[in-house]
């Protein structure tokens, strides 16, 4: 087993955390935008909402490009040439430019979502994948955490310019990063799944994964999205430590992923774990919606508990969805993934706050909870496939036919 895919890995971590820091980094800079543009506060979403949009839209051309000519030329020219209109960002004389700068940004970053995952699994033996692709969802939250604490420092030395350049770097370095070091993985066709028939865009397995999914990270992003809110104006707590409880669900996110990555390794399963993933997200916003209106005291562990769990289970479904699909069409799978998830999660935090206007915290919390609950159950026919799927991998690495398969 080579070593250097531990260097493929800390590649498509780089990779990845430069894509995060931009879209997540982005925020920490709405003030400045708003003063240099003269914003109003819709004007502000829209600025902020531009780099995501350009990933979503571009995430599935990606991901089959990987696939055709590989991870190495579709990381490198798609940051490399992102860095380039966040050069142009920088340099936007006003909003329109602004906005294009950052959608064509987002267009051409998002070549890093798809392909430094096909990357990595192409790298890593089904029994450490898990991890693997746990460290490297682990860089989404933490490339955004990095990001929201350099970028106001940088603001205040050099400006909003020096904030943007700065980001435009962290993308070129991941591109020279990815041209350098990225390789195609040695010949392991023992280890390999067999080339699925379906292309994942007909694979209604995929299909049911990535919309399953799409339910986990709606409840993430509504979770998210309002504990700063939350805590400050039914509790009291002041802004700037509500938003150090928001920064432990996401490092305590990020650290559980590894450790969900991890105990999949060892169960050689995927999709039972992310079932129980969602059930345990499911009962910690019940219990949130029970005690939202409490003693802090008792709230706030219960809190933090549940967003940590709305956290943890990204890297399990993205495993998922690779494995399912087979090494040859990875990135098409993560790229159609990637796209449901987004799409669908678009507007979780905009009707999760008129959810709360509507009835109440409490209420808001409690009914959240419907939403893991309904990927529990849409995955539920998953996990007899992957028992098929490992059945059968099995017995082609003991060169016998599969027999006795379960019925799918």
């Amino acid at each position: 087993m080579s070593s250097y895919r531990w260097t493929i890995l800390g590649v498509g971590v780089g990779a990845q955390a430069a894509l995060s820091a931009v879209q997540m980094g982005l925020p920490a800079l709405a003030p400045e935008l708003r003063e240099r543009f003269d914003l109003s506060l819709s004007e502000v979403g829209l600025v902020l909402a531009a780099f995501g949009f350009g990933i979503l839209t571009t995430l599935l051309v990606w991901g089959w490009l990987a696939d055709s000519i590989g991870e190495r030329t579709v990381i490198s020219t798609g940051l490399g040439l992102s860095s380039g209109a966040l050069v142009a960002a920088a340099y936007a004389p006003d909003l329109t430019t602004l906005l294009v700068a950052l959608v064509v940004a987002g267009m051409l970053g998002s070549s890093a979502a798809a392909a430094s995952g096909r990357a990595v699994m192409g790298w890593f033996p089904r029994t450490e994948r898990g991890f693997a692709l746990g460290i490297r969802q682990m860089a989404v939250p933490l490339g955004g955490a990095v990001a929201a604490i350099s970028l106001p420092a940088l603001v205040g030395a050099g400006g909003l310019k020096a904030a943007l350049l700065a980001l435009a770097g962290g993308s070129l370095a991941g591109a020279v990063a990815s041209w350098r070091w990225i390789r195609e993985p040695p010949p392991a066709l023992a280890n390999r799944p067999a080339r699925p028939t379906t292309a994942p865009l007909s694979d209604p397995r995929v299909w049911r994964l990535s919309l399953g999914s799409a339910f986990l990270v709606c409840a993430q992003v509504a979770m998210v999205s309002f504990v700063v809110l939350f805590l400050h104006d039914e509790h009291g707590i002041s802004a700037g430590t509500a938003a150090l409880a928001l920064a432990t669900i996401q490092v305590g996110g990020a650290l559980s992923r590894l450790g969900a990555g991890r105990r999949s390794d060892r169960l050689g399963r995927r999709i039972a774990p992310l079932r129980r993933h969602g059930l345990a997200m499911a009962a910690a916003l019940l219990a949130t919606g029970a005690l939202a209106g409490g003693p802090l005291v008792v709230l706030l562990p219960v809190l933090l508990i549940a967003g940590v769990l709305t956290m943890s289970w990204n890297g399990l479904s993205f495993t998922a969805a690779a494995e399912m699909a087979g090494r040859d069409r990875a990135g098409t799978a993560l790229g159609l993934q990637g796209t449901v998830m987004r799409t669908l999660s678009a507007g979780a935090g905009v009707g999760f706050g008129a959810l709360v206007a509507a009835t109440s915290w409490s209420a808001g919390f409690a009914l959240l909870a419907a939403l893991p609950l309904a990927g529990y159950f849409l995955l539920t026919p998953l996990v007899e496939e992957e028992e098929d799927r490992i059945d059968a991998r099995e017995a082609r690495l003991a060169g016998a036919r599969p027999a006795n398969l379960r019925a799918a």
